[in-house]
C-alpha cells in the first residue's frame, strides 16, 4: 500500500489562501493525484519522493500504465498544490541533516503529460525556490526549453513499440544539460537496437545519462482501449535478455525496472 495518503482533487475549483478562495483559470492547474512515496525510476531511484500527478496526456503509447490519468482528477490552484507538496513533505524536514539543496523528499511533475499545463512552469520554479529537488517526467514530445533550468528533466525518446516514435520532438536534445536524463521504454529487441542507434548517432551519452526502461507487461485493468499497438512482426524482450545485452554490447546506459511495481503490485495507484 502507499506510504502516504493520496490526495485527490474534487471536480471543481480547490480554495486556496484567502487571496485565492475565487481564482481565475489561469491560476490553476488540472491535478489527477499528489502523494508520497518511493521514487521508482531513473538515477534517484528508491528515495522518497512527492508525486504530483497531472491529468492529461496527448500521447497514447501502447505500454502507458497511467491511462486513468488521462481524463478526470480536478482544479487547484498552483499555490494549493504547494501547500500540499510542503505538507507532506514536512515530516523529512524536520529530521533532514543535511540542507538544501540534498534534502529529502524529492518532488517529481508527472502525469499524464504535465507539460501540457502551462502553470506547471511556475509551480516547478516555485518548489525549486523552495530549496526542493524537483524532478520532471515528460514524453519529448513537447518543448522543454522553457522548464527552469534548476529542475531535473527526465524526457523520453519513444521507441518503435510505443506507436509514438514520430512524436519525438528532436529539437529538445539541444536543450539537454548534463543533470538531464534520457529514457528509452523498451519492450521489443526492435526496441532496443533502435536505441543503440540513436546514442550512437547523436552521441546521447555525452549530453548527460542514459536510461534504459524494461516495459511491464500491462495488467488487464491497465489497457486501455486508446493505447497505440506495439507494431506488427516485432519480438519482445525479457528483462534478463535486456539486461544482458546491455552488458554483451557496452551500451553506455543504466538498466532499470519500475521498482514500484516490484513493492505494490503493478495496477496499485498512489505508490
Amino acid at each position: 500500500m502507499s506510504v502516504s495518503s493520496v490526495i485527490k482533487p474534487a471536480g471543481g475549483p480547490v480554495a486556496g489562501p484567502s487571496k485565492l478562495q475565487h481564482p481565475r483559470v489561469s491560476e490553476t492547474l488540472v491535478i489527477h493525484e499528489i502523494y508520497l512515496s518511493l521514487q521508482g525510476e531513473s538515477s534517484f531511484a528508491g528515495l522518497p519522493c512527492v508525486f504530483v500527478r497531472l491529468t492529461g496526456c496527448n500521447l497514447r503509447c501502447s505500454y502507458c500504465d497511467t491511462a486513468y490519468a488521462f481524463a478526470g482528477g480536478g482544479k487547484m490552484t498552483v499555490s494549493k498544490v504547494r501547500d500540499e507538496v510542503h505538507r507532506l513533505a514536512a515530516p523529512f524536514k524536520r529530521l533532514a541533516s543535511r540542507p538544501p539543496p540534498g534534502a529529502l523528499p524529492l518532488v517529481e511533475l508527472t502525469g499524464g503529460e504535465p507539460l501540457l499545463q502551462e502553470n506547471v512552469l511556475p509551480l516547478m520554479a516555485a518548489l525549486c525556490d523552495d530549496g526542493l529537488t524537483v524532478l520532471i517526467e515528460t514524453s519529448g514530445a513537447l518543448d522543454i526549453s522553457r522548464v527552469d533550468p534548476r529542475v531535473r528533466r527526465i524526457m523520453d525518446l519513444k521507441c518503435p513499440g510505443s506507436g509514438e516514435t514520430n512524436r519525438n520532438r528532436w529539437e529538445n536534445l539541444a536543450h539537454l544539460r548534463p543533470t538531464d536524463e534520457i529514457k528509452f521504454v523498451i519492450g521489443t529487441r526492435e526496441d532496443y537496437e533502435w536505441s543503440r542507434e540513436q546514442i550512437a548517432s547523436h552521441g546521447l551519452d555525452s549530453i548527460c545519462p542514459i536510461l534504459f526502461s524494461w516495459v511491464h507487461p500491462l495488467s488487464p485493468g491497465q489497457q486501455d482501449k486508446s493505447l497505440k499497438q506495439s507494431p506488427a512482426g516485432h519480438t519482445p524482450i525479457s528483462r534478463r535478455e535486456l539486461a544482458e545485452r546491455i552488458i554483451a554490447d557496452a551500451v553506455p546506459a543504466r538498466f532499470q525496472v519500475q521498482m514500484h511495481k516490484v513493492i505494490w503490485p503493478p495496477e496499485q495507484r498512489g505508490v
